[in-house]
């Protein structure tokens, strides 16, 4: 989920549009965001609905925004999208911590938009605080309120990277500091562009660090997540979004992709972001290899 929404930056008419050929006279649209993880995702379902007999039309690259305008107004039939960015920024709802309750919310409030959402996976790609592994054993961190210990006791000593949204949003460090009952000085928080923050704490410039539960360089640095053991952080577990007209003119759809829900955990979608992100294997590949390692292709 989360990832800093780009907004309507491109217009529908200048979408790539992508056609996957396959037999058959059952047609449908996946749509896919800018990031990596979405465009995984988006071909993942894409090999499934055609080993399946489903010709699939891909559009990718969409901003937050535009996806969803697409997908109300039927120029997609599906995409995974998060259920924190649907419930908050597209619904316009408060942030509801438990993923379960979140997800009952949003399948609510999307039935007037005639939008179904199928089945919530284990994959919560929420904000996360982050440190060495190296640091965390000498400090004895393993939660935030032992990050939130150690911070009231020593103010002036861990530096915090992150980027100027999550210092400045409810959601992020306020409301953290809010949550956990501590203040974190000015002159400790260091502010930088989305992901710069991963370079910063690899080059030991700042000791702690925001990030997101599934960015493929907390894998890559083998950094420790701290739990949020106060469960602070809102729900922003993925889930497969389509139009209720599509749902009901191919209802086998939700059948045929249960079992790669199923398969969907922050740590898996860490792994295969891992692989592109850092690893430079193609989207295709990973995507094709975690099918094949999962039999899901069977």
């Amino acid at each position: 989920m989360i990832k800093k929404l780009i907004g309507i930056a491109l217009s529908l008419a200048l979408l790539i549009a992508l056609t996957s050929c396959s037999p058959g006279g059952k047609t449908v649209t996946v749509g896919a965001k800018t990031f990596t993880e979405q465009l995984i995702l988006e071909k993942m379902t894409t090999f499934i609905l055609q080993k399946e007999g489903f010709r699939v039309e891909e559009i990718q690259n969409l901003g937050s925004s535009a996806m969803r305008q697409a997908l109300t107004t039927q120029q997609i039939d599906m995409t995974w999208e998060y259920v924190g960015t649907a419930l908050v920024t597209y619904l316009g709802e408060d942030p509801i911590v438990d993923k379960n309750e979140a997800m009952k919310r949003v399948q609510e409030l999307d039935k007037k938009n005639k939008i179904s959402w199928t089945n919530l996976t284990e994959a919560n790609n929420t904000y996360v605080m982050a440190v060495k592994p190296e640091l965390a054993e000498k400090l004895g961190l393993e939660t935030l309120s032992d990050l939130a210990k150690y911070v009231k006791e020593h103010p002036n000593e861990l530096t915090f990277g992150m980027e100027t949204e999550f210092a400045n949003r409810p959601d992020g460090l306020p409301g953290l500091e809010k949550a956990y009952n501590f203040d974190l000085p000015n002159n400790q928080q260091r502010e930088m562009e989305v992901g710069l923050y991963y370079s910063a704490i690899a080059n030991d410039e700042i000791d702690v660090t925001e990030g997101y539960s599934t960015d493929g360089q907390i894998e890559e640095q083998n950094l420790k997540i701290l739990k949020d053991d106060r469960a602070f952080f809102p729900s922003y577990n993925v889930a497969l979004s389509i139009n209720q007209e599509t749902l009901d003119q191919y209802p086998e759809i939700e059948k045929i992709l249960q079992p790669l829900e199923e398969k969907l955990t922050s740590d898996s979608l860490r792994q295969l972001n891992y692989k592109v992100d850092v690893e430079g294997q193609s989207v295709e590949r990973v995507a094709q290899d975690f099918l094949e390692e999962n039999n899901l292709l069977d």
